[in-house]
């Protein structure tokens, strides 16, 4: 083949590769839907700057005295861009594609010689030495950027969190908290629910819990930037990572395309097996397993549980009216379909779960250049993921399904509505004003096809073997908890910015405002209302919850008992988050780029009546950024980064928090089971209902919940880096990362101490109403108002961290060293490698608690008490000490390229949480405040997050081919990618919960992964086949 061919080849698939995507850190703005175009060029009279985009926008600029020009706030998209001198074109270069959040420079240094023999062209760029530099120097954050061209061709799972993980520091976050085709992820030894989702620059983080976000239909994706730190003072409410999408618009010429992606189950590995481990048991002879018989059986079978999916995606875009109106559409059908076998304890007519996900998604895009000074932008998105499945029988003797059995798993059902308006406006050369609105809507369902009025019956296994024979009774009642019939969450967003430019001072000012609503949010429990768990205390002498005044189970019980439990959260709530902010980039002089910003949030949260329970007041952020471009040619740059960050908490907060909740627990002795597995001939061995909470159903106080002087989460964080190039073909960088924690926010529920502090006063703690659990800022000073039962006013009590009993401040801190190495691409092949060495440690890990899987936002049992953050300093749940990525492609020839992601990355810290080894252990029965295996203590021995260990290393390697055929003119495409090549299954989540119900019971489960998704997935293929014309 000719080489001019393989030039036009080239030009269609690899060149936005090479202009931006291979330059992936590096840029301004997080969250930006715009990039800039910027340089240097020969400032003689009357020399202007003309850039046109492919839908016949044009700005035109002055180069300035010293020979520099900077065009801000243009979409993305591929852009010419033309010097010339009075009516006259000096020199042009095409096809300068913009990435997003950045400054693509285009420089015309010797413009005359542009001809000149040490020019060589790319396509349709004319691309000299001088001009092309390799490193943006005009940026002070950290982010990469991966593009649609390399989304076509890389082996990535197809969403935001598969795309983000190429970044360095990024983690993958804990199966427990994904949500369908929704998962989450970690930056920078953050909690998953600390990111910001974006796209077109609207918010679109999940808006009751902020666990995740919605994204694009894959096909629809223009760029992804991935931010793990560094933002400007634009943006705020992160303090781990932000995912922004941008979709791709119409242009000039209509486009069309569809294809077909095809993962089929006969091509994938099953799950595997999963064995009772058998543990070394501690040395003291009174620790014995729940149950001695399990110990090396299997816990679930994973004979036949694979799964295929089946994905259709079309999409069009084109001019409505040349140079003025564009419209872009997409949408994409993805239905996945399996199997996953019950657990051998519970496998009976809940034995395996045929289950169906089915996520459409659609998006399109309006875009109307009223002229060449006003751009108006419209954004229609619908992201939708629905769960649902049908139990059947499974004999674990036979290892087979028995058919099915008539109940069905819970349906799940989330859909998002998004409408986004942007306008831009270039009012003049040096001022452009941009305004986003923008609203969405959610409906968040949870339900069960099959209406079933008995209750839920847990712990089947722990049901009496002298009454059952050993086989359990249950019933048709397969979900202990539902949502109410159509939970609704809505958002609107108002953003509006200024930006000047004075001198060499670029400044913004700017206003970003968002508003949250839910309705009917939180859970209940199913059938009469409450539920029944069996469970045993070993012996029939032995307290089963001493501190809550449950007693023995007595005689004839053989130490087995049912407690009956009721679970209503169901409540509606508000979030106002407001800031504004302003910023100076300013250019001091041709090697130096200072960014200064301050930004100012203010968090105000509503119960369900509509009156505040935290409102954060300002809180100043200020951020500093420098860029050093050491030579003056962008081959070297030295960078870093100083900022403040500060956390909202979200609407889920109230939920069994700010609003009225009832989780209480009654425990009684039995001696028979009916047909349905309800426990009859009930003896009670408690006081009745006991909530180690207090959570009786009544409405808390809004203002003796949250303190007076509450301090929302906020975290400061340090980057140094440097990046260099390596000849003409590599490039190569290095950066520190440090962040701290300065403050977090939990719920404290030992509230007897409020109580204690009250009477060492002088007070007198019968005469105020004290909650059952309040938030408070752990190692911090915070003042309650209590109400005065006589309904005379309020007391005012403040408790500082020894009035708590702690002994420790709330702490977290993270430092990495991230490495890459990158080849650009050369028209044959492009890589980057990356290396992070990072350490998180603390006894905080964020909002949410991972290695319990627990999503209770800000609410987590971490410091609901003294004696559970005993010990609790260690390495945190999302710490991986080292991490090895890779992904890169080679253009076999015009046909065909390959392709290939490596991730390699060491394991997570292992818990072991037990009863409690303190002081007067045994006085108080092991367990102080009622909360069970629940301390930091092994054996009744100190343990620490990560002295039990860690679990093994993730290797992950994905390979892909495609070739698009010459006698379709390349616009054919066929694909085949393999991921886990090497079918690694090791467990990236184990249960850190060392004993059962009681004390000296061994649980058979710790250091098992309890869920399928605690393990890596197993080796699957994907095919696909796409045309574009």
């Amino acid at each position: 083949m000719s080489n001019q061919f393989r030039r036009q080849v080239l030009k269609r698939t690899a060149l936005a590769v090479v202009l931006g995507a291979c330059l992936t850190n590096g840029a301004v703005y997080a969250q930006s839907t715009t990039g800039s175009i910027y340089g240097s060029a020969p400032s003689e009279a009357g020399s202007t700057i003309v850039v046109q985009s492919d839908t016949g926008l044009s700005r035109t600029i002055t180069i300035d005295a010293n020979g520099r020009y900077n065009l801000g706030s243009l979409p993305v998209g591929a852009y010419t861009v033309t010097l010339k001198r009075g009516d006259q074109v000096v020199d042009t270069r095409k096809n300068v594609q913009l990435r997003v959040g950045s400054g693509t420079e285009v420089s015309f240094a010797g413009a005359a010689a542009s001809g000149s023999t040490d020019a060589t062209t790319l396509g349709a760029i004319t691309v000299t030495a001088a001009n092309a530099p390799k490193i943006d120097v005009s940026s002070t954050s950290s982010r990469s950027v991966i593009t649609s061209q390399q989304l076509a061709t890389l082996p990535l799972g197809r969403s935001a969190e598969a795309i983000a993980l190429l970044a360095p520091g990024a983690v993958s976050g804990a199966g427990a908290f994904n949500n369908g085709s929704r998962s989450v992820v970690s930056f920078g030894g953050s909690g998953v629910t600390e990111n910001a989702y974006y796209i077109n620059g609207f918010n679109v983080s999940n808006p009751l819990s902020n666990l995740g976000g919605v994204s694009l239909p894959y096909g629809a994706i223009d760029q992804q930037e991935t931010y793990t730190g560094g933002y400007s003072s634009r943006y705020g409410r992160s303090t781990g990572g932000v995912i922004s999408q941008v979709g791709k618009r119409g242009t000039n010429e209509w486009h069309f395309g569809a294809q077909a992606v095809w993962e089929p189950k006969n091509l994938s590995s099953s799950v595997g097996d999963v064995w009772y481990p058998s543990n070394t048991l501690n040395s003291n002879p009174r620790y014995k397993y729940e149950d001695p018989d399990l110990p090396g059986t299997i816990y679930r079978s994973g004979k036949g549980d694979v799964q295929s999916r089946t994905v259709y995606s079309a999409y069009a875009g084109g001019p409505l009216i040349e140079d003025k109106l564009f419209i872009f559409v997409a949408g994409e059908t993805d239905k996945t379909d399996g199997a996953v076998t019950s657990t051998a304890t519970a496998a009976t007519t809940q034995g395996r779960n045929h289950y169906e996900y089915s996520s459409p998604k659609f998006y399109g895009k309006i875009d109307w250049n009223i002229n060449d000074n006003n751009i108006l932008e419209y954004t229609r998105i619908e992201n939708t993921d629905r769960r649902a499945g049908a139990y059947s029988n499974y004999d674990y003797d036979t290892r087979s399904d028995g058919g099915p059995s008539g109940l069905y798993a819970d349906t799940y059902k989330i859909k998002d509505t998004y409408d986004i308006f942007k306008y831009t406006g270039y009012i003049t050369d040096d001022l452009t004003v941009n305004a986003t609105w923008g609203r969405s809507t959610q409906h968040n369902q949870q339900f069960n096809p099959l209406i079933s009025s008995l209750p839920f019956i847990a712990g089947l296994n722990l049901q009496n073997p002298a009454i059952t024979g050993g086989t359990p009774i249950s019933n048709n009642q397969a979900t202990n908890r539902s949502k109410a019939d159509d939970p609704i969450n809505k958002t609107r967003n108002l953003r509006l910015e200024l930006n000047y430019r004075l001198g060499d001072h670029d400044l913004t000012a700017g206003v970003d405002n968002m508003y949250f609503n839910a309705y009917d949010e939180g859970v209940r429990t199913t059938g009469p209302g409450y539920q029944w768990i069996y469970g045993s205390a070993g012996d029939e002498v032995s307290p089963v919850r001493g501190t809550l005044g449950v007693g023995a189970t007595g005689p004839g019980t053989d130490g087995y008992y049912a407690q009956q439990r009721i679970f209503t959260t169901t409540t509606s709530m508000a979030v106002e988050q407001k800031a504004y902010y302003l910023e100076d980039r300013w250019q001091v002089n041709d090697h130096w780029l200072l960014t200064l910003g301050i930004r100012n949030d203010k968090f105000t949260n509503f119960n369900s009546d509509h009156v505040p329970y935290v409102d954060s007041g300002d809180q100043w952020a200020p951020r500093l950024g420098a860029s050093w471009d050491v030579f003056g040619d962008s081959s070297l740059k030295i960078f870093a980064n100083l900022g403040r960050y500060y956390l909202a908490l979200p609407n889920q907060v109230a939920i069994r928090g700010a609003s009225a909740s009832t989780y209480t627990d009654e425990y009684f002795a039995y001696t028979g089971i009916d047909a349905n597995g309800e426990p009859t001939g009930l003896r009670p061995i408690g006081p009745g209902p006991v909530s180690s909470n207090g959570e009786y159903g009544q409405a808390p106080d809004p203002n003796a919940f949250a303190p007076t002087d509450l301090k929302s989460q906020y975290q400061d964080e340090f980057i140094l880096g440097f990046e260099k190039t390596l000849g003409e073909s590599w490039n190569s960088g290095a950066k520190v990362t440090y962040r701290k924690l300065q403050a977090a926010i939990d719920d404290v529920c030992d509230t007897g101490r409020i109580a204690d502090k009250l009477e060492a006063s002088g007070g007198n703690p019968d005469a105020v109403d004290i909650p059952g659990c309040v938030m408070f800022n752990p190692g911090k000073t915070n003042t309650y108002n209590l109400a005065n039962v006589d309904g005379s006013g309020y007391t005012q009590v403040s408790m500082s961290q020894s009035d708590w009993g702690f002994t420790d401040k709330a702490k977290r801190s993270y430092v990495s060293v991230d490495l890459f190495l990158e080849h650009p691409f050369d028209e044959k092949w492009y890589g980057r490698v990356d290396y992070t060495w990072s350490h998180s440690y603390g006894n905080t890990e964020g909002q949410v608690k991972s290695d319990l899987g627990q999503a209770d936002v800000s609410k987590t049992q971490d410091w609901d008490s003294a004696e559970l953050m005993y010990y609790a300093g260690g390495n945190l749940a999302n710490d991986r000490r080292h991490q090895i990525k890779a992904f890169g492609a080679y253009q076999i020839n015009p046909e065909w390229m390959a392709s290939a992601t490596l991730r390699v990355m060491s394991g997570t810290p292992i818990s072991c949480l037990g009863f409690y080894g303190g002081p007067n252990a045994e006085e108080v029965d092991y367990d102080p405040i009622g909360y069970g295996s629940s301390y930091h203590y092994c054996g009744l021995q100190p343990s620490s997050p990560g002295d039990a260990g860690r679990t093994p290393w993730i290797k992950n390697l994905d390979l892909g081919l495609t070739y698009r055929p010459a006698f379709a003119d390349h616009k054919l495409a066929f694909g085949m990618q393999i991921f886990n090549v090497l079918n690694d299954r090791a467990v990236n989540r184990v249960d850190g919960v060392y004993e059962g119900d009681v004390p000296f019971n061994v649980s058979n489960t710790y250091r098992l992964g309890l869920q399928p998704y605690n393990y890596n997935p197993p080796r699957y293929v994907r095919l696909t086949a796409s045309y574009d014309f």
